[in-house]
């Protein structure tokens, strides 16, 4: 039987249940009805909150608060729970909301899915195993997210909407509508470059002579119908005495994934 190691600054709640070998840490928070299975850790200040159920081996970081009230108008105390199977892992500041009365009254997770930095699932939502939320990926309520799916950072999804098995859904995409499995899906890109950070490098002291040959640069990557190794090629030749724009010129060769322009 492996011995449960529970800091003395932790707060465990009387109906809390706690499996062998359970882990945890100072300031940490299992509060009432939470049960946790065998093997799991919870890191310093790490919350778990009840009704809850989670199988073994889950590990839940610092100031992740899971199975917290849901976050919804409506919510008046009623008894809903939150499920999840085993191996999950929530990372800092990742939140989970239980179930409403409404949306059938339970949050459910799988098996092995990571959850990185500030994700959120939503109450009601039904999630699958093996499943990648990245940063900043935020699920609203009763959304069903499939096994192997992988939600983008800083992705948003629409409440009801449902994510197949397999999909990847890059970051910043605003998903509104059912994403089907296997599929890969991205919003349009438009990021372009503007120039130099002229009033940012004029507060860090650059002087009007090295503004004005990065401008020059400049022109000529952005503005001179020129593809980026002419564009290189006319700065070499107009300003190759600028430390500044050789040191452009060295950034932009030795670039492995292209360059915003």
């Amino acid at each position: 039987m492996r011995r449960r190691e529970i800091h003395p600054q932790a707060v465990v709640a009387a109906s809390a249940k706690l499996g062998e070998g359970v882990k945890i840490g100072p300031y940490a928070v299992v509060g009432e009805d939470v049960e946790l299975g065998d093997g799991c850790v919870m890191h310093a200040h790490a919350m778990v909150g009840g009704p809850s159920k989670f199988g073994r081996n889950n590990t839940f970081y610092s100031f992740s608060a899971i199975g917290g009230d849901p976050q919804d108008y409506t919510f008046r105390g009623e008894r809903t729970e939150m499920v999840a199977g085993d191996g999950n892992i929530f990372r800092e500041y990742v939140t989970v909301s239980r179930g409403t009365q409404k949306g059938g009254g339970k949050t459910s997770l799988g098996d092995g899915n990571f959850l990185l930095a500030y994700s959120h699932i939503g109450h009601d939502c039904s999630i699958g195993s093996n499943t990648l939320f990245v940063n900043g990926a935020t699920l609203a309520g009763h959304v069903t997210v499939e096994d192997f799916a992988t939600i983008g950072a800083f992705c948003p999804v629409h409440q009801f909407c449902r994510i197949g098995r397999y999909a990847y859904i890059g970051a910043s995409t605003v998903i509104t509508q059912d994403v089907p499995p296997f599929s890969k899906i991205v919003t349009e890109r438009e990021t372009k470059s503007f120039g130099i950070n002229a009033i940012g490098l004029e507060r860090k002291g650059f002087s009007p002579e090295r503004l004005q040959s990065l401008k020059r640069a400049y022109r000529f990557l952005l503005r001179a119908k020129l593809n980026t190794s002419q564009a290189l090629a006319e700065m070499r030749k107009s300003l190759g005495d600028s430390a500044d724009v050789q040191e452009l010129i060295r950034f932009i060769e030795s670039a492995e994934r292209g360059i915003v322009k």
